[in-house]
């Protein structure tokens, strides 16, 4: 399973070198791979904490950590084949896309035409991969309720259960 976010937060990922660690929508995010089975810890801080994924790669659909974290259209179509090339060669079964972006960046990936539409629950099917739509665990949408941890532990058992389904 892959998780796919937006892109490196500016005080999370772009300053510890790892995806969703370091702030609070990693601690969001990390507290909700514990609790299903993803991860051996609820919170990770930094690279050296040692907490440990299991059946996941998290990434991001921008490389960089963009102004305001709105990437542009040519950083979008920048990094686009980064991330072609990183899901070609963990031949992901699901992709959990955080956010209507890492959907829009996920079917382009796969060339899902026309697009279905973003939200929490959608799924979408690409050859031998689903694509799962999830809100993203930013304090705007933790902080309000819009994504709650029984939401986010819903969509990551889901990717569970297609994973052991197939």
């Amino acid at each position: 399973m892959v998780i796919l976010g937006l892109a490196p937060a500016a005080h999370g990922a772009n300053r510890t070198g790892r995806y969703f660690t370091g702030d609070r929508s990693g601690d969001f995010l990390f507290a909700a791979l514990h609790r299903t089975g993803f991860s051996d810890k609820p919170v990770s801080r930094t690279t050296e904490d040692g907490a440990r994924l299991s059946g996941l790669w998290i990434s991001a659909a921008v490389r960089c950590a963009p102004p305001q974290n709105k990437p542009t259209p040519a950083e979008r179509d920048a990094c686009l084949p980064y991330a072609v090339r990183e899901l070609e060669l963990l031949k992901a079964r699901v992709v959990v896309c955080l956010g209507a972006f890492a959907w829009d960046a996920a079917l382009r990936v796969y060339g899902i035409r026309p697009k279905p539409k973003f939200g929490h629950g959608a799924e979408a099917r690409a050859g031998g991969a689903t694509l799962l739509g999830c809100y993203h665990p930013s304090q705007q949408n933790t902080f309000t309720g819009v994504l709650t941890p029984e939401m986010l532990d819903a969509s990551l058992l889901r990717a569970r259960a297609l994973i052991s389904h197939g």
